[in-house]
């Protein structure tokens, strides 16, 4: 079904594989010799990084993006930060959509505050706005912006457009605001990887089913992370463009960097269809490229799939499942019971009735679910059936207005509400806990892009335990026509017959306010009560004094777990209110300590170090302990920030929000440290928020409580932050000092300047 090459390959006129150590047969195959540098630029991905790239060194990209895209949880942030550093106008097309805040519902005004901070926005800079309920950010994006040879920078993890030949990527904040201020993306050229697909989708085997089986086969290995996914071979031709969408999007869970597809006639009527057909370019992989592995899936044998609980990597065939139900079944309880800590109860083995496992609820939503094909097929297989009116239901959600248009134009939503499903609008609620929150126990199916633990909005500290599993659309809509009993898509006939989608943008033109380059600068930013300046943040001192404040041992910890989605979000405007939830399911107890060393900090810089001292006695012994290291005998509290840290193996898996970096460094946090970073833009949000983003190869030895002494910390950063010398002083300076050997992964010029200067709002500002 889906193999992983061992080392690089070459790809020889779109359609033979040749290993890497097999180059004389593609020499033989093309009459002439074969050179891997060369053949690395025969990718899509090099020619479309080389025509954004400004740095003149295909080595050390230095990127500008032709659009960007922010939807209502982090447009606010990342308005007020270009602001305060001194942007005047968006210099190029920013769409600031409203599709997760979407319900005015929690916290007063504060959703819609936030709503209309972003019209005012987009009218004083010059932006684009697309009012709640219209579009998720991703179908808007695919609709109006995306097309070939783009590139696209959202702050979004699961900004992913590659199937319209566009290279996409997802980030925190900060990076968008460098683009902003016309500053460049910044990286090392990345891997790139085939994704080699053969073959055809076999009828009910929809686009979250292939997403699934190359998640699974690629994600815990890593071997497309911070990697160029490129679709190549002739299976691309066999789905259409709607349908490779849907897969695309999840290329986010594979932890790649970003993904692109080779283009051919149905992507040309695809970006027709939505009166774009200027964007259409062919794109194919030159007579020969180079890639640093290849995924080869023959889609023919991909069968429907679902990934249990808690991860989009945890995948079975849906009939394998079946037939090892209660043992698959038991190993997903144990984990439940790990996540939770004791804290509240998640069962599977009573949903089993027979040999059938019985959910209570589904959705079909968002970026990936709500496609036209996929609920125009959920509603074929569901005309004249009847979900039931037991516990089961099924919400859709299309993904635009445009698509909820066509589909009532063709009666889709009348077979899915006769069926007993409800239809709501354009929100991404249900994918980060906004929306349709499943009941205590309960077990949700759902096309849409995550099911990590608790995402889907229950909270374990109050005895509240839910869990999803992802499913496509089909396989969903036959479980919906069993009454809940999971079912396979493969169970059912009549799939396939999907009419021709028709787009109608009425809606967009009377309802998007179109304002680029229409900016004035004259009017006025609105602002809600909760809408709040960033607190000020120190420079980084000479040495730092960190107090292990956090440490978790899980093999990854999500950025949900860092900064709980669902019912936060409301408060991404306001740094500290949002700042009280950071770790709140992992660990309650982090917010207090973290405070605690944030007070004293800003103590130090308002009152002195004596009084800093006077505030926390224990700092007098720790510093005495510190003297007692050579070359640090004569260290001052003056000229030592003092922190918090989180410790955690593998931290960032997931979403690109910001705000995982930014909530700990608002509370006083100065660093993170652990084995390697799940994702490249949780590393790049720790140090766009300042904090120093140590690694540490060995085991830990240290404690929360624990204190860690890293001197010289600004002088490293000018070095080769291969070797970082700190120690370990205990929780008081009085058990004996243990060295500690920390490296950071290699940084650019400007990522050292903006952790030195204590995060990219003071490093803006001082230029």
């Amino acid at each position: 079904m889906v193999s992983l090459y061992e080392g690089g390959v070459y790809l020889v006129n779109g359609t033979e594989l040749v290993p890497e150590a097999e180059a004389a047969r593609a020499k033989a195959l093309t009459g002439k010799a074969v050179d891997r540098e060369t053949a690395k630029k025969g990718t899509i991905a090099y020619s479309i990084l080389k025509e954004h790239n400004t740095s003149g060194d295909m080595e050390h990209l230095k990127l500008c993006f032709d659009s960007m895209a922010s939807h209502d949880i982090t447009f606010v942030g990342i308005v007020q930060t270009a602001k305060a550093s001194g942007m005047e106008k968006f210099p190029i097309p920013y769409v600031l959509t409203n599709c997760h805040n979407t319900l005015c519902a929690v916290g007063g005004t504060i959703n819609e505050d936030d709503h209309m901070f972003g019209l005012s926005a987009a009218k004083k800079y010059g932006g684009i706005y697309v009012p709640p309920h219209m579009a998720v950010i991703h179908q808007y994006m695919r609709e109006r912006m995306a097309g070939c040879k783009k590139m696209i920078l959202g702050s979004d993890s699961h900004t992913r457009y590659g199937a319209l030949g566009t290279m996409a990527v997802g980030e925190g904040g900060g990076e968008l605001v460098k683009q902003l201020l016309c500053d460049t993306y910044d990286i090392a050229y990345p891997g790139v990887v085939a994704i080699y697909l053969d073959g055809a989708p076999r009828p009910g085997t929809g686009p979250q089913d292939i997403a699934l089986a190359i998640i699974g086969a690629v994600f815990k290995n890593g071997y497309v992370k911070n990697k160029v996914m490129e679709f190549v071979g002739p299976g691309v031709s066999s789905m259409t463009t709607d349908f490779r969408n849907g897969i695309d999007v999840m290329t986010t869970e594979t932890t790649c960097l970003t993904s692109i597809w080779r283009t051919d006639d149905d992507t040309k009527a695809y970006l027709a269809k939505h009166h774009r057909a200027g964007d259409f370019t062919q794109l194919d992989p030159e007579g020969v490229a180079y890639y640093d592995g290849c995924v080869y899936v023959d889609l023919s044998t991909v069968k429907p799939m679902i990934a249990l609980p808690f991860h989009p990597s945890n995948v079975y065939e849906i009939d394998e499942l079946k037939e090892n139900l209660t043992d698959i079944l038991a190993l997903t309880e144990k984990e439940a019971e790990r996540i939770s800590g004791g804290r509240a109860h998640f069962t599977l083995l009573d949903k089993v009735k027979g040999k059938d496992l019985m959910v209570q609820q589904a959705v079909i939503a968002g970026c990936a679910g709500g496609n036209y094909t996929n609920v125009m097929e959920a509603a074929q297989a569901l005309r004249g059936r009847n979900c039931g009116c037991g516990e089961f239901s099924l919400a859709v959600y299309p993904s635009s207005q445009p698509v909820l248009a066509d589909l009532v134009k063709k009666g889709a939503v009348s077979d899915l509400m006769n069926a007993g499903a409800v239809i709501r609008t354009a929100f991404c609620g249900p994918c980060f806990g906004a929306g349709d929150t499943p009941c205590n126990n309960g077990l949700s199916i759902r096309h849409t892009t995550r099911n990590f633990p608790n995402r889907e909005g229950s909270k374990p500290g109050s005895g509240q335990m839910a869990a999803v599993a992802l499913m496509d659309a089909r396989s969903i809509a036959a479980t919906a026509a069993n009454g809940g009993r999971l079912t396979s898509a493969w169970e059912m006939e009549g799939w396939d017959q999907v009419p021709e989608y028709e787009f109608d943008d009425t809606s967009y033109k009377n309802r998007v306010y179109m304002g680029y380059e229409k900016g004035d600068t004259a009017s006025d930013l609105i602002y809600g009560p909760n809408i709040k300046d960033w607190p000020e943040m120190s420079p980084l001192t000479e040495n730092v004094l960190l107090k292990v404040c956090s440490k978790i041992m899980d093999p990854v910890t999500t950025t949900d777990e860092l900064i709980p989605s669902g019912e936060t979000s409301s408060y991404r405007s306001n740094p500290l209110g949002l700042a009280e939830f950071i770790l709140s399911r992992r660990d309650p107890g982090y917010v207090g300590r973290a405070k605690e060393m944030g007070r004293l900090e800003i103590i130090r810089r308002t009152e002195g170090a004596e009084a800093e001292i006077k505030a926390e006695p224990d700092l007098e012994t720790l510093f005495a302990a510190i003297r007692t290291i050579s070359g640090n005998e004569t260290v001052t509290a003056e000229e030592t920030e003092i922190g918090s840290v989180v410790y955690a193996v593998k931290p960032g898996d997931g979403s690109a929000r910001e705000q995982a970096a930014s909530c700990q460094r608002v509370l006083g946090g100065l660093a993170n440290i652990c084995k390697e970073y799940a994702t490249k833009r949780y590393r790049s949000n720790v140090i766009n928020w300042g904090m120093l983003p140590f690694q540490l190869k060995e085991e830990p030895d240290f404690e929360v409580g624990d204190y860690i002494y890293v001197p010289g910390i600004r002088a490293a950063l000018d070095g080769d932050l291969k070797e970082i010398r700190a120690y370990v002083l205990g929780t008081a300076g009085i058990e004996p000092v243990r060295e500690l050997m920390l490296y950071m992964a290699d940084m650019t010029a400007e990522e050292r300047e903006i952790v030195k200067a204590g995060c990219l709002i003071n490093y803006n500002r001082n230029r």
